[in-house]
């Protein structure tokens, strides 16, 4: 189990080497001057201009740039903000809270629903739970984050007024983002918990377990759900990543204070420093995220250590 568990971790620390890499470059490479975007160039002589570039150094060939990032990054320092110079590391650290609990709570949302209808709608195949299930099943992929937001705010906000259309305080504020993200989420899992029970439900190793008398409710429950767990937990560790992703639209509609929030507007403004340092924070947790993923396996089937 050490050396799975060794293995996965270098992997990982490749996989988030790489995505500083990528982060840095595509940010390098896009069109525009950072230096002009915290100015007024009328205001300023070129020769100003020129010596702001070279303080900031961003006249530096790319490894110059790289390499003194990435030793920053090594110190803990994701630079400054080039609107307010405002430290990045702090400015996340102060957001992060709230996008950890929409992201918290939506994957709550979605599992339970997603394992839940996907295990009932296996059980029950082709009865009307199972078509209710693949329906939801079917709206939850199909439905675009920021619609499905705004639908609930025009239900339960405008309509009811049931909860708050906006604001990140308070647990009631996180109600109805995180439905929004967490029926996107339901969707994926009941599609791939029900394919993945309706799989173990046929195996040689379920007849056996019939045969022996086991009731049913422990054969589905104990045996079959167990085994198809493995696809279900791949699909909720790819899913917590793209709620990190879907954060910035559903931070945007909510008009909720997260790391999202501040990507777009580091977006808006040209903020690299910032822009950079959120998107390879996110890449981070991202990464810890399937490397427990991965980790699970070992736990969730004993046949995961045997192959090691």
């Amino acid at each position: 189990m050490g050396r799975i568990i060794t293995e996965r971790l270098a992997v990982s620390l490749l996989v988030i080497l790489g995505s500083l890499v990528l982060v840095f470059s595509i940010l390098y490479l896009l069109p525009g001057d950072p230096v002009l975007s915290m100015i007024d160039p009328s205001s300023m002589t070129p020769e100003a201009i020129a010596n702001l570039r070279h303080q900031l150094g961003l006249n530096e060939p790319f490894y110059i740039q790289f390499s003194n990032y990435f030793l920053a990054i090594l110190h803990g320092d994701f630079g400054k903000s080039l609107l307010n110079s405002e430290p990045v590391l702090p400015k996340i650290m102060k957001h992060l809270p709230a996008t950890l609990a929409l992201t918290l709570a939506s994957t709550l949302i979605s599992t339970v629903v997603g394992v839940g209808l996907g295990v009932l709608s296996a059980i029950h195949r082709n009865r009307l739970i199972d078509v209710l299930a693949r329906i939801v099943g079917l709206f939850g992929i199909s439905m675009p984050t920021f619609w499905s937001g705004i639908l609930l705010i025009l239900i339960f906000s405008v309509s009811l007024g049931w909860f708050p259309a906006m604001g990140s305080k308070g647990l009631i504020t996180l109600v109805l983002p995180s439905l929004a993200l967490g029926f996107v989420g339901a969707g994926f899992i009941v599609r791939m918990v029900r394919n993945s029970m309706l799989e173990v439900i046929n195996e040689h190793f379920i007849v056996t377990l019939r045969a022996k008398g086991l009731s049913e409710k422990l054969v589905m429950y104990r045996h079959a759900l167990r085994n198809a767990l493995i696809p279900a937990v791949t699909i909720i560790g790819i899913h917590i990543g793209d709620l990190l992703a879907g954060t910035v639209v559903i931070e945007t509609v909510f008009s909720r204070q997260g790391i999202g929030r501040i990507l777009a507007d580091a977006i808006m403004s040209k903020d690299l420093p910032v822009v950079q340092g959120v998107v390879f924070f996110s890449a981070i947790i991202y990464v810890l995220v399937n490397l427990l993923v991965d980790i699970s396996y070992v736990f969730i089937d004993p046949r995961v250590r045997r192959t090691q």
